[in-house]
């Protein structure tokens, strides 16, 4: 499950003017309040997982704020990957969230359904503008009835295929997988030619599988699950018929991500949707198995997944003006593309993928990869339901499990998952 990228040198930014005016204002019970007021105060900037080695980057961007914002002083703090999201609730909960924080979706709908989030729908709607729809879309929850993050940094990428391995197992490195129909093909015919145990496919569908395959997750109104329909049964028993004909071993169902990248590191997996930071640590870590990779677009029977970073704002700051100022600033068009000019990831800014770094291929590996991404980062979704609980994704994957053994029906499965979904949703 991707959340957060490995971690990467990040840029020291220039200081892009702010005007003293326009979004200011200070902390209401009200969230939905328009800003308005002066920039200026104190305000706390939280990330997840970025200090160590990035310190000037932040203390870069923090600087050309202050400097464009004489009277401001914005404080960073950094919170280590564990529990992270506890952590957020805690805070929340205890009156002392920071004003502007580092977050995603589903972090991002449980504080705004608990009212500790700046409803940007009406504080500030035409910031969407500044951003690619998809990425904006993300943050905007139907069931809450508004929008409640800047979008910061995406992430997605490729498939990443062992030839040497696809060559042993009689699938033709030449006519890839790239949808699903393809993959199970080449899981089939890998299953029937190599009888040692290395498989196509290295772990069971999460959330975000089901929506790449076609399956709608929840309705309009984002209050119902659905992925139990027709379409839903399909995918699973497609996996189910995978391990009947050795597609996938017994050990893969209870693998998580990192399962299935230390599999195709050892040369046991064919096939790993990977990221734009995949092709680095192959080299570092799996240096033999990285020069057998073959890069080709993402499996997808509709639009490419993609992961997302945003920049939500306390609806309780003291200075709100200050905070949404800042959440801007950092997120702007210029300031994302020095981040991303860096770093293992894209832009979420309207234009910067059309930027020369995004989309030149000078023929090497890293820069195919990278333009690889960016197209499919332009056209994805973020498929991941905000309100898809991390409690879900591990029911959901036990089920899964059960219905590929065959000790469970696979609609019984998913009924049960969406039932569970359902159940955890916050009240």
């Amino acid at each position: 499950m991707f959340r957060q990228p490995a971690r990467f040198v990040l840029p020291v930014v220039a200081a892009l003017a702010l005007g003293a005016c326009g979004v200011g204002g200070s902390g209401s019970d009200d969230t939905t309040a328009t800003v308005s007021g002066e920039i200026k105060g104190e305000i706390t900037f939280q990330t997840w997982n970025l200090k160590g080695g990035y310190e000037e980057y932040f203390t870069g961007l923090v600087t050309a704020f202050q400097t464009a914002n004489p009277g401001t002083t914005v404080t960073w703090i950094d919170q280590p990957p564990e529990g992270y999201q506890d952590k957020l609730s805690a805070d929340a909960a205890a009156g002392s969230l920071p004003d502007v924080v580092d977050i995603g979706p589903e972090a991002a709908f449980t504080l705004a359904g608990a009212g500790m989030l700046l409803d940007l729908s009406k504080t500030d709607p035409d910031a969407a503008k500044d951003y690619l729809p998809k990425a904006w879309d993300a943050n905007h929850f139907p069931s809450l009835g508004g929008t409640y993050a800047y979008p910061w940094y995406l992430n997605t990428g490729p498939s990443f295929f062992n030839t040497a391995l696809l060559d042993k197992c009689g699938v033709d490195k030449a006519a890839l997988p790239t949808t699903f129909d393809a993959l199970f093909t080449a899981g089939q015919t890998m299953a029937s030619k190599c009888k040692s145990g290395e498989t196509m496919v290295g772990r069971l569908p999460a959330i975000e599988t089901f929506g790449a395959y076609g399956v709608p997750l929840m309705n309009a109104e984002g209050t119902t699950f659905t992925f139990n329909d027709a379409k839903g049964v399909e995918l699973v028993t497609r996996y189910k018929q995978l391990f009947e004909a050795g597609g996938l071993t017994e050990a893969t169902l209870n693998e998580l991500q990192t399962g299935e990248v230390d599999a195709f590191k050892a040369g046991q997996v064919g096939w790993l949707p990977g990221s734009s930071y995949t092709l680095k640590d192959l080299k570092s870590t799996a240096p033999k198995i990285a020069e057998t990779v073959a890069i080709s677009p993402q499996i997808t029977n509709d639009k490419p997944n993609m992961y997302i970073e945003s920049l939500a704002v306390n609806a309780k700051s003291k200075n709100t003006a200050t905070a949404v100022a800042f959440a801007k600033f950092a997120t702007n068009r210029e300031n994302q593309l020095g981040f991303s000019s860096k770093a293992a990831i894209f832009p979420s800014a309207a234009g910067a993928l059309e930027d020369a770094y995004f989309t030149t291929d000078d023929g090497t590996p890293e820069a195919k990869l990278r333009v690889e991404s960016a197209k499919a980062v332009s056209e994805a979704i973020v498929y991941w339901p905000a309100a898809f609980s991390s409690k879900s994704v591990d029911f959901m994957r036990e089920q899964i499990a059960l219905a590929v053994l065959g000790k469970k029906d696979v609609q019984a499965a998913l009924d049960e998952s969406v039932k569970y979904a359902q159940d955890n949703l916050p009240k």
